[in-house]
């Protein structure tokens, strides 16, 4: 799956508010349509390298950060051909990751 391309619809665009636990969004955080993840909602993705807020987006998955204590991961996206060091993804995530027991993977 790291390697695809795939289109992430924004639920939660860079700059809006979480809307239970009130902190803001530092980047672009959104759902890919069509695909459930164990939790039966559509899959999550960090989108990472857009420095705006957007509707939606399309990119690649760069990595999945794999929660070890939740029942989904996450999809890591980014505009094609980008190339980021698992401390780069730990540090734009770690807003909402700090809350979580995970890993950054990086290849299949």
């Amino acid at each position: 799956m790291i390697g695809e391309i795939v289109k992430v619809t924004m639920d939660r665009p860079l700059g809006s508010e979480h809307p239970v636990y009130g902190f803001v969004y530092p980047v672009n955080y959104g759902y890919v349509e069509g695909i459930l993840a164990n939790d039966g909602e559509y899959q999550d993705a960090y989108v990472l390298g857009v420095n705006e807020a957007v509707d939606s987006f399309e990119g690649e998955i760069i990595a999945i950060i794999h929660r070890k204590d939740d029942v989904e991961d996450k999809w890591v996206v980014a505009p094609k051909g980008s190339h980021y060091t698992k401390e780069e993804i730990e540090k734009e995530t770690w807003f909402q990751e700090q809350w979580f027991l995970s890993e950054i993977i990086l290849e299949d």
